[in-house]
């Protein structure tokens, strides 16, 4: 049962890996026993982690990126898509300069990411690709209508390309975070008014711990989840469930 869901010796490129929640999961692949290179603008504050610099905004930037980790990992086993970012407007007034940065790093850089990662597990007919959508994968949110389409359509894109690539080994799914113990949430708690209603809607009563997504990747990651395919696996609290 140990080996069924054992990572040992997987070579793992996890963007948005510095801080937050991409920090947390690579730092939890790294313990799990994976080799884990970290793709960031900032390096992450753990030595262990292989650094590859890259503005993952920018297309001539994330140009061979899994190239670049095939070569300091010796292979690529594991993709994790985690890089995000967030800007809180009303929809009337959002910039349409801020909605397309936004799509193009959730979703645009996922997809450019996929098709590198495919080129490697594709030939062999094994590899696991794990992007990081959201609850508002699932609804609209408020103020966020870049966050929440960007994260609706890796939702889709997780279906689409496990539709072309579960025959062939790869299995495209991904992971739903509900409302975190992260530095990007953390202007809604504060809020007198937005973190009470939140905290009270969440049927666990708590923010969730970065920590708590690992098991969900590393199931996500290792041979347990064989079978499962085009799924997005929600941590959340239950938030989803009220």
């Amino acid at each position: 049962m140990t080996d069924l869901f054992s990572i040992e010796g997987k070579a793992v490129l996890v963007t948005g890996g510095s801080r937050g929640l991409g920090l947390a999961i690579a730092r939890g692949l790294l313990e799990a026993g994976a080799r884990v290179a970290v793709a960031a603008r900032t390096p992450p504050p753990v030595e262990s982690l292989c650094f590859l610099s890259c503005d993952l905004m920018d297309a001539n930037a994330r140009a061979g990126l899994v190239e670049r980790a095939v070569g300091e990992l010796g292979g690529i086993d594991v993709l994790v898509h985690c890089a995000g970012q967030q800007h809180r407007q009303p929809a009337a007034e959002y910039p349409l300069r801020m909605f397309e940065e936004i799509y193009q790093l959730h979703v645009v850089a996922a997809m450019d990411l996929c098709q590198q990662a495919a080129r490697y597990m594709l030939p062999r007919g094994a590899g696991k690709i794990i992007l990081v959508s959201s609850v508002l994968g699932f609804q609209g949110g408020i103020t966020v209508p870049a966050y929440s389409a960007a994260k609706h359509a890796m939702v889709g894109l997780v279906r689409a390309l496990a539709n072309e690539w579960a025959s062939r080994g790869v299995n495209v799914n991904a992971i739903a975070p509900g409302y975190m113990n992260s530095e990007m949430v953390m202007p809604l708690m504060n809020d007198p008014n937005r973190g009470p209603a939140i905290l009270s809607r969440i049927p666990a009563g708590r923010l969730g711990e970065p920590s708590e997504l690992v098991g969900a990747v590393i199931f996500l990651a290792s041979a347990a989840s064989s079978y499962v395919h085009g799924h997005t696996l929600v941590v959340d609290g239950g938030w989803l469930a009220r």
